[in-house]
């Protein structure tokens, strides 16, 4: 659990070439041998590679730089220099390539493929060989190798999902995933008991549904306060949110607008999102009063009351998330090669 990352800054380099090589023949009889410099190697490139059982940027937090080999120089008797070996940087689905200096995208892995050569590396410079001419016939020029480049990158993991769930500390979200996939995320009556995202999957009609639980939000967490906020980017490609409102809870008639308001502060468009609203706790004392007038309090939207504990309403709720997960719009999802617990 304490190893899970979500963003980093590192370095990569890629490598530069080899110097070109003066050299001249400098065989037994054969006195006034030409140039025969070779080519030096060429420097190995920065790859990105997506690899979906990755789950976490935790090594890009223990190793922060990353070097491709720089490429040989050139030798005699035109021999070419060994072009340098790549770096190739494993990364998990979802990772985003920002520039850390102005914060332009470079990259997004949940949409663009699964290998990115980010930086070339340099050319090797030539040797002798090629500059001798009919009024050259011996040359002692030969060209450096071209340097390779170097850039700072804040590498960010959002999480592709299909639902997010969206609520309070205690409203029932990791009780709602434990239920429906699984993933194993820790549960326990008092707030805050998930630090971390967690990810599930729901199987439904030979179709995997991919489901996000993050940290519960308080009031006042577009603002930064509370733990959800760092992890709401992780629900920014779901094609769906669900909104749990635990109806045992004092706050349970203003909790839906306290979430809508924290999300659309922190991004319009994540509240522009198809989404249901999930009434929780159904089988505890007084609920089933509240959840209709939850229901008038929404009226137009899709309210759903639900119980962990009793069953009650998770059948009809997975064909809901069945539904949401092919709303208009979705970006595409990959989904993992493993059925994910949490990180």
């Amino acid at each position: 659990m304490e190893k899970f990352a979500d963003e980093a800054l590192i370095e990569v380099s890629s490598g530069s070439g080899g110097n070109g090589c003066v050299s001249f023949r400098r065989e037994k009889y054969v006195p006034l041998g030409g140039p025969s410099g070779g080519d030096g190697g060429r420097g190995g490139d920065v790859i990105f590679e997506v690899r979906r059982n990755l789950r976490t940027l935790a090594h890009l937090r223990y190793k922060q730089s990353f070097k491709a080999q720089n490429g040989r120089d050139g030798e005699g008797s035109q021999r070419y220099g060994r072009a340098g070996a790549d770096v190739v940087i494993p990364v998990p689905p979802g990772t985003v390539l920002k520039d850390a200096a102005t914060g332009e995208i470079i990259r997004d892995f949940g949409r663009d493929g699964n290998s990115f050569v980010f930086l070339r590396g340099g050319n090797g410079g030539w040797g002798n060989i090629h500059f001798k001419s009919s009024v050259n016939q011996a040359p002692r020029k030969a060209l450096p190798g071209k340097p390779g480049e170097v850039r700072r990158l804040r590498v960010e993991l959002r999480i592709l999902a299909d639902i997010g769930l969206v609520g309070f500390p205690n409203a029932g979200k990791s009780s709602l995933l434990d239920r429906f996939t699984n993933a194993r995320p820790k549960i326990a009556p008092y707030p805050f008991t998930t630090k971390i995202p967690n990810l599930g999957v729901l199987t439904l009609d030979d179709r995997d549904i991919i489901i996000a639980d993050i940290p519960g939000l308080i009031e006042g967490a577009s603002g930064g306060s509370g733990l959800g906020i760092r992890f709401l980017k992780h629900i920014s490609r779901t094609a769906a949110l669900a909104f749990l409102i635990d109806l045992s809870a004092d706050n349970w008639r203003e909790a839906g607008d306290v979430l809508y308001k924290e999300l659309e502060a922190f991004s319009p468009e994540l509240v522009q999102k198809p989404r249901v609203i999930l009434g929780t706790k159904t089988d505890l004392p007084g609920t089933g009063e509240r959840l209709e007038v939850l229901k008038a309090r929404y009226d137009g939207e899709q309210v759903r009351g639900i119980s962990v504990f009793s069953g009650e309403g998770i059948p009809e709720l997975a064909r809901v998330f069945g539904r949401l997960a092919n709303s208009p719009g979705q970006e595409a999802v990959s989904p993992p090669e493993l059925h994910s617990e949490g990180f």
